[in-house]
C-alpha cells in the first residue's frame, strides 16, 4: 500500500536542518517518498516558510537548492480563496495549520496528516499523526 501522506512544514524543516532529535523520523519519512512506499504531498504556503527557516541555517543558496529539490521530490498543492475561506471556518487556533489543513482536505484518498504539533489539529477530519507514530504502523 502507497500512503497519501501530507507533511506540516515543521517535519520539512526537521530533515533538511537536521534538528535534533526530530531529524531521524523526518528522514525515514523522506526515505519512504524516495522508494514509493508514500506520497508526500505540501501546501504551496509552506514552501515560504520552509525557506524563511532553512534560510537561517543554510543561506540563501542553499535553500533556494533545497526548494527545488523539495519541489522534484514532492507533490506541491496550491491554496486558492477556497481554501482561505475554508480556514476561517475550520475553528483552528493557529490559521496557518488551518491553511494547510484546508489544502489537504482536497487531496482524494488522504491517509494522515504528519505534524509534530498533533494538537494544532485537534479539529481534523483527517488522522493525524506525529512522524514517529505514523513510522510506529505495522505495515511500512
Amino acid at each position: 500500500m502507497v500512503y497519501k501522506l501530507f507533511i506540516d512544514s515543521d517535519v520539512v524543516i526537521d530533515f533538511f536542518t537536521d534538528r535534533t532529535p526530530f531529524a531521524n523520523a523526518a528522514s525515514e519519512i523522506f526515505e519512504l517518498n524516495e522508494n514509493g512506499s508514500v506520497i508526500i504531498y505540501l501546501s504551496a504556503v509552506s514552501i515560504n516558510n520552509i525557506y524563511y527557516i532553512v534560510r537561517k541555517y543554510l543561506g540563501h543558496k542553499k535553500t533556494l537548492e533545497i526548494i527545488s529539490a523539495l519541489s522534484e521530490m514532492t507533490e506541491i498543492i496550491g491554496t486558492n480563496k477556497k481554501e482561505i475561506l475554508q480556514a476561517l471556518k475550520n475553528n483552528f487556533k493557529d490559521f496557518e495549520d488551518s491553511i494547510q489543513y484546508s489544502s489537504a482536505l482536497n487531496i482524494k484518498g488522504l491517509d494522515a496528516i504528519i505534524t509534530r504539533n498533533i494538537k494544532d489539529y485537534k479539529n481534523s477530519k483527517i488522522a493525524v499523526m506525529t512522524p514517529t507514530n505514523f513510522l510506529k504502523m505495522k505495515d511500512l
